[in-house]
């Protein structure tokens, strides 16, 4: 079947936790999380054109250029196969851009997924994760999505049991943090507080929504927090209205919550969106 047109979703992701193990020689941080895709996304169209690659986005602080990350991953597709045609990219975002929800990285994950089937490139799943790591640590978790634990610098990936169904309010302040500075700022020698790794492995193969709430961490959460006291404030806010448990997700600025059901997440997010924060309801997925 030949392809003209494709839509796409490009879903965001949550961390239920994330460590740092160590940093690199390369720069990069060794880490170990486990990561969530949610059912927030940006809609991706995409068509092929005689020749170049073109954005076009209705969010206007996202670049068009080359620096676009799924422009880049045309590109490096394109590139690679030697394709003579080109492709046109609409996105329309949804997803809070600098969030640390992998927006960007989601949008180049569904863009090489689409450049493989528009172009019937056939590749192998194998190959797919390395163009994605070429991209960014976080596109080979995307190109996968669902419930995964994310080792190495976030492209050895194991396929955990899939996440029971979960209620999640997030809340983005008017903040940005850049994940380098993040990274770059983060003592791993002084990190009092670690996620139990394999507690929530356990507690995720068995469907205990309460052990993994109460277990969520975030290494960077103490970097950014003191430079930002607001998410501790946010994450104490989206308790007292009956979270489950709440966390930092990535690098930042958005936290997230667990609620137990659907009636308790639709009484707290309508709470603390009156309070001038972005806030969303959404769900696993």
């Amino acid at each position: 079947m030949v392809f003209e047109i494709l839509e796409l979703a490009a879903n965001a992701k949550i961390n239920i936790s994330l460590d740092v193990i160590g940093k690199r020689e390369d720069g990069y941080h060794d880490v170990k999380m486990i990561m969530q895709s949610i059912a927030l996304h940006d809609k991706i169209k995409m068509e092929i054109t005689d020749k170049d690659i073109s954005i076009e986005c209705n969010c206007p602080w996202i670049p068009t250029d080359k620096s676009n990350t799924a422009y880049k991953a045309a590109e490096l597709l394109i590139n690679n196969f030697k394709i003579k045609k080109g492709v046109k990219i609409i996105i329309d975002k949804n997803i809070p851009v600098a969030a640390g929800l992998a927006g960007g990285s989601s949008d180049a994950a569904a863009v090489l997924k689409g450049v493989n089937e528009l172009f019937h490139l056939n590749i192998d799943q194998f190959s797919m994760l390395k163009f994605g790591k070429e991209i960014g640590a976080d596109v080979p978790y995307c190109l996968r999505g669902g419930t995964m634990l994310s080792e190495g610098i976030g492209e050895i990936l194991t396929e955990l049991e899939p996440f029971p169904a979960t209620n999640i309010v997030l809340v983005k302040p008017k903040i940005n943090v850049s994940t380098a500075w993040a990274y770059k700022n983060l003592n791993i020698k002084s990190l009092t507080r670690r996620p139990d790794t394999e507690l929530l492995l356990s507690a995720i193969k068995v469907h205990d929504l309460n052990k993994i709430a109460k277990n969520m961490v975030n290494v960077l959460e103490e970097v950014t927090v003191k430079k930002h006291g607001l998410i501790e404030e946010i994450k104490k806010r989206l308790l007292d209205l009956g979270a489950m448990g709440s966390i930092m997700s990535g690098s930042g600025p958005t936290v997230f919550a667990i609620f137990m059901d659907s009636y308790s997440a639709q009484k707290a997010f309508s709470e603390i969106k009156s309070e001038n924060w972005e806030c969303y309801l959404t769900h696993t997925v």
